[in-house]
């Protein structure tokens, strides 16, 4: 049996239904593919970006606690976040941000 993701530290039970919509359904395949890859497809399987998601990610892959990021570790994290952040943006085709937009200020029926 493997593990599920939430069996990482910092990472409860909503990040396995999280990652399982972005094809990720165990501990291992988190760790085998690393942090950034893994965030990828978080955003492009439609989660929303947060910082400290990413970073509570990075620090229970290293066995840390997530609170454990500071200083120039945290900067570098952040700068990282950022360009997958940017990147995923620039892949998103300009009809997923305009209903992404509809439904955060409610205008679309879900």
């Amino acid at each position: 049996m493997t593990d599920p993701v939430s069996s990482i530290r910092n990472l409860g039970p909503a990040s396995d239904i999280s990652f399982a919509r972005a094809g990720i359904r165990s501990a291992d395949e988190l760790r085998e593919m690393g942090a950034d890859e893994a965030y990828r497809r978080l955003l492009a399987a439609g989660s929303r970006p947060h910082f400290i998601g990413y970073y509570a990610m990075v620090m229970g892959l290293q066995g840390r606690p997530w609170n454990d990021c500071k200083g120039k570790e945290k900067d570098e994290l952040r700068a990282r976040f950022d360009a997958i952040k940017s990147e995923a943006s620039a892949n998103t085709p300009l009809k997923d941000k305009m209903e992404a937009i509809l439904d955060e200020i409610g205008v679309r029926s879900r």
